[in-house]
């Protein structure tokens, strides 16, 4: 009862994955970084690679040269 959901692991994901859906090529993951970071200032890139870490892990996203897109864009 005292754990803020909006901070676990799959809802920060979600969000990463809300940023990407909307682009159909690879976005430089910096530019998804920052993004991600000013949608709640709690937020942090150890949050943001932990999750990134997760979706990969489960075949969601991709990465190539340091850019990432969702892997099916009907996720």
């Amino acid at each position: 009862p005292e754990s803020d959901m909006s901070m676990n692991l799959m809802v920060v994901a979600s969000d990463i994955l809300s940023i990407l859906r909307d682009k159909k090529e690879y976005v430089l993951v910096d530019k998804v970084l920052k993004e991600f970071i000013n949608k709640d200032i709690r937020r942090n890139p150890d949050m943001f690679f932990n999750a990134v870490t997760y979706l990969f892990s489960l075949g969601i996203i991709t990465e190539q040269n340091y850019k990432m897109r969702i892997i099916n864009g009907d996720t």
